[in-house]
């Protein structure tokens, strides 16, 4: 009788877009149904200009967000929201992390 080979460890379903801590905690701001602007997203994260428009512009070439650009009064003003292939991705992330935590014996996520 021939055994199946082990299942694949958790951190290869990792996915690399959430690798950047900028990337991740934006991603766990947006939630279904959430549409934040740039300014509060950056009071959020806690960061600069550059990091969160590289972050955004990352994550928005995978899919994963929607930049959508526009005036408040005569202001210009990015909101940001997350696709439901970026929520399913980030779901996805979450559980390998949890499964990885599993494996190690440490507390449960």
């Amino acid at each position: 009788m021939t055994e199946s080979p082990p299942a694949p460890h958790p951190r290869t379903r990792l996915d690399d877009n959430f690798a950047s801590p900028i990337r991740f905690s934006l991603m766990a701001s947006l939630g279904e149904g959430i549409e934040l602007d740039f300014a509060t997203l950056r009071e959020i994260l806690q960061c600069g200009d550059s990091p969160l428009s590289k972050a955004i512009t990352h994550l928005q070439a995978a899919g994963y967000v929607v930049a959508r650009k526009g005036n408040l009064g005569s202001r210009p003003r990015t909101w940001v929201y997350s696709t439901a292939t970026g929520r399913a991705a980030f779901a996805g992330h979450l559980q390998a992390l949890r499964e990885i935590v599993a494996l190690g014996g440490g507390p449960a996520l």
